[in-house]
């Protein structure tokens, strides 16, 4: 009897003729619809995994359980710390109704927010805290390099980009993800006034934001970069996508006494100012503040939720030193630890850098700076002694020497 030569699939035994295309390989072949429905079960799976992973974070992680977490690396701001667990939590439930394929009439629309704090008040350190407790797609995107389509920078797609690698290129994940936008204020309108230039990294890039905020389809470039003709897109619907906005708004102070009618320096007779307080107008932040900074209508009606970070007093700063898990004082006693050496602070010392903090204006940021010029010389002598040094105590003596040659002698020690 003669051997069968034909060609067939080596999965459901279809020969070449009841097939559209029969893909060799090195011991088989397969056919088009074997591949379809591999793929088919591929999909179906990775969509239950991801569901399971979603109910999995919102059994683990209720509002409570999320700002207990934020509290461990991020001290104070407890109100932008409930606001954000909720919103957080809130994505999660969205996402689950969505999954279930529910019939009823109510449709669950998403709330971004916007975060306003001075610099140094923890905005960015409360986006990344969350990204490591979440189970959906996240990405931080800086808003400083956006332009508009067609000009040096990157393109608002470029966001998106970034959520889309974050989730392995999963654009069912990527749908559910949740992105964070620092330095929003960089965007705003330069002025209200016409000009023969274009405010192309302005109120251009604003608009373009609004078709990512509001939920459309857009074409995204896999790879990032600029869109041309012949690239291969992938379309990702961003109606499901949380926002999270961050900025400094530096000088929006200033609108808000305006608004208040007080004055942020000096004394007014208004009867309203005895229940202003005045050390923090942050708090008194409004939708017409951000718009009379420089943000348009439409993409501030976009941003609903609105809330606002403390400046930090000096007990936070102190806090700050040595409190959470990656405080700046067990930083440098492991990277001190690892040369095998016991490094020691006086209290006195965490007081004085407090002090200097807090006379730079600079939050949190401005402690990391006061710190490295303490500790730069010892870190650069201690590597290269031929005798370990067991243990080292950083005195107020110390401290002040080292500060008068980085030349911070100039600023009054407290």
């Amino acid at each position: 009897m003669a051997k069968d030569l034909t060609i067939r699939c080596s999965l459901c035994g279809r020969d070449k003729k009841e097939s559209k295309i029969l893909i060799a390989g090195i011991n088989g072949h397969v056919c088009d619809s074997c591949v379809t429905q591999a793929y088919g079960i591929i999909k179906e799976e990775t969509t239950g995994e991801l569901k399971h992973q979603v109910q999995q974070a919102m059994n683990l992680l209720k509002p409570k359980a999320i700002k207990e977490k934020l509290d461990e690396y991020v001290i104070g701001q407890d109100e932008a710390k409930k606001i954000l667990s909720v919103a957080v939590y809130n994505h999660f439930k969205r996402i689950t109704h969505l999954s279930k394929n529910n019939k009823e009439d109510v449709e669950i629309d998403k709330s971004n927010l916007i975060l306003v704090g001075e610099t140094g008040t923890g905005k960015t350190l409360l986006a990344r805290t969350i990204a490591l407790l979440l189970n959906v797609p996240f990405c931080i995107a800086d808003a400083t390099v956006l332009t508009e389509a067609g000009y040096v920078g990157e393109d608002v797609e470029s966001i998106l980009t970034r959520l889309l690698q974050s989730a392995d290129y999963d654009v069912s994940a990527a749908e559910k993800g949740i992105v964070f936008i620092d330095e929003l204020d960089k965007i705003a309108r330069k002025s209200d006034n016409p000009s023969i230039t274009r405010d192309v990294s302005g109120e251009g890039v604003q608009q373009a934001l609004l078709k990512l905020l509001e939920g459309s389809v857009v074409n995204v470039a896999p790879q990032g970069g600029r869109k041309h003709p012949d690239a291969k897109m992938i379309a990702i619907n961003t109606k499901n996508i949380l926002f999270i906005c961050g900025g400094a708004f530096d000088g929006i102070h200033k609108k808000i006494a305006k608004r208040l009618n007080t004055q942020s320096v000096g004394y007014t007779s208004s009867v309203n100012e005895l229940e202003i307080d005045k050390g923090n107008l942050l708090q008194y932040v409004s939708p017409q503040d951000l718009k009379s900074f420089g943000l348009i209508p439409e993409l501030i009606g976009r941003l609903p939720v609105l809330t606002y970070l403390k400046p930090l007093d000096r007990s936070a700063l102190r806090q700050i030193l040595t409190d959470p898990k990656n405080a700046l004082i067990k930083q440098y006693k492991q990277l001190f630890k690892m040369e095998g050496t016991k490094l020691e602070i006086d209290e006195t010392v965490l007081n004085l850098i407090v002090d200097k903090a807090l006379e730079f204006k600079l939050g949190a940021r401005g402690l990391r700076g006061i710190c490295e010029a303490i500790m730069t010389d010892l870190m650069y002598s201690l590597p290269s002694e031929e005798k370990p040094i067991k243990q080292f105590t950083i005195t107020l003596d110390y401290a002040l020497e080292k500060l008068k040659n980085a030349k911070l002698n100039q600023l009054k020690v407290a």
